[in-house]
């Protein structure tokens, strides 16, 4: 109906989505609230997930910074080896032929060696230019943390010896800042960018990636980039490595709706909670009431942002082996239990252990339905923004298909009690 019977051709289709991708990502907020008004979500119980998804590129397309470097060298001298062979074989042109009779072309052989020269220098720079910019905005870090202390010891009257201290850290913890910041803006000039965001993340903001990096923000021999898709990482996927992102998923309890999602570039799960919960709210209009977590999550931290915001959070604090239940605990909670110990001991309660129990009825079975039932296997656009939006649609396409299937549900029951 809405094509008039016309069939779109695939590369249309794609470039729509590519030119819309914006409008797409405001489709999956509105398809959220459509689920909401139908009476589908009630964040009484939410659970989050990461799971890894491959990138539009292929991980043998990464090269590490001590690669980059040697391979530099050794191109340099094959092309010169190269470009004194062709000045020796213009002379004996220009001999034979006349000078300008007859002008060689830039041989094959050279001009894919100067190309790959060319796009390996540029990868190293832009590679340098993310872990300047990452030790910049520690040392900003670092240097915030230390006017706070400065001036709280200031607020307190703290003796003068402790203030004078103090003030001698955030000094020089201001000048590293500043020292670091030159670096990464002039790094980034050198690599034809345009000057680093070394402002702090917003709250919502997914996690960037930690590249490895030295004390003086240059990147360590190990670290990598790859040249299909650089935003894209190596992480580490049920046992194996793969080029890609971790993509985060939000799912109420009640239809297996998500309500938030989020894409990185940061294996690790422990960062994206925060953000997450920024999300959940804004997108579904609330928190929930009660979140269970796996232990990629685990931090006090984490725990303790879950209480601050009223979430009843049940977050995993280790592994055990699949389908072994967690050890019964008996007896009063020692007075001087850490964070992690009152945690293990909250899930292995009765009601933790129904509420954990049921985390793998709910966002587990999401994963599968994306990647096994509609074979999102990887993504088909290239770089974080739009990887962004293309799990944006995948997660908006999700609900729509919840909607429909409970609205369908709906009118059979009740073409059923009417006969």
């Amino acid at each position: 109906m809405l094509t008039g019977n016309q069939q779109p051709d695939h590369s249309r289709i794609s470039e729509f989505r590519r030119r819309n991708l914006d409008a797409l990502k405001d489709l999956f907020v509105q398809i959220l609230r459509l689920c909401q008004k139908a009476g589908m979500v009630s964040l009484g119980h939410v659970a989050l997930d990461g799971t890894k998804v491959q990138a539009n590129a292929s991980k043998r397309k990464a090269m590490s910074h001590e690669r980059m470097l040697r391979a530099e060298k050794e191109l340099e001298k094959e092309i010169n080896a190269l470009m004194r062979r062709a000045e020796i074989l213009d002379a004996q042109e220009d001999k034979r032929y006349g000078k300008g009779k007859l002008g060689s072309d830039l041989p094959d052989e050279l001009r894919r060696r100067q190309d790959r020269l060319t796009r390996i220098r540029q990868a190293r720079k832009e590679m340098e230019a993310e872990t300047a910019a990452a030790a910049a905005r520690q040392r900003q870090e670092e240097a915030e943390e230390a006017r706070t202390k400065a001036a709280a010891a200031r607020e307190s009257d703290a003796p003068a010896v402790e203030q004078a201290e103090l003030n001698r850290k955030a000094e020089t913890a201001e000048v590293k800042a500043n020292v670091a910041r030159e670096k990464a803006i002039e790094v980034a000039k050198e690599a034809g960018l345009e000057p680093p965001d070394l402002e702090p993340l917003a709250v919502e903001a997914m996690p960037r990636r930690g590249l490895a990096r030295k004390a003086d923000g240059t990147p360590t021999r190990k670290s990598q980039r790859n040249f299909t898709d650089p935003d894209s990482h190596l992480m580490q996927s049920g046992g194996s490595y793969l080029q890609g992102y971790n993509c985060q998923l939000a799912v109420d309890s009640d239809h297996q709706v998500i309500v938030a999602v989020g894409v990185s570039n940061q294996p690790p799960d422990v960062e994206h909670l925060e953000p997450m919960l920024r999300r959940i709210a804004t997108s579904a209009g609330a928190l929930p009431e009660v979140m269970t977590l796996d232990a990629g999550y685990w931090s006090e931290d984490n725990a303790k942002a879950c209480t601050d915001q009223g979430i009843d959070a049940y977050i995993a604090t280790g592994r055990l082996p699949h389908g072994q239940p967690p050890p019964p605990q008996r007896g009063p909670l020692p007075r001087e239990a850490d964070a992690r110990t009152r945690m293990a001991r909250k899930l292995r309660s009765k009601k933790g252990s129904r509420f954990y129990a049921q985390r793998k009825a709910i966002v587990e079975p999401v994963n599968g339905q994306i990647k096994e039932g509609r074979g999102l296997r990887r993504f088909l656009l290239r770089g974080l923004e739009k990887v962004d939006g293309e799990w944006h649609l995948i997660a908006a396409t999700h609900n729509l298909l919840k909607l429909f299937r409970h609205r369908r549900s709906q009118q059979q029951t009740q073409w059923a009690a009417t006969g």
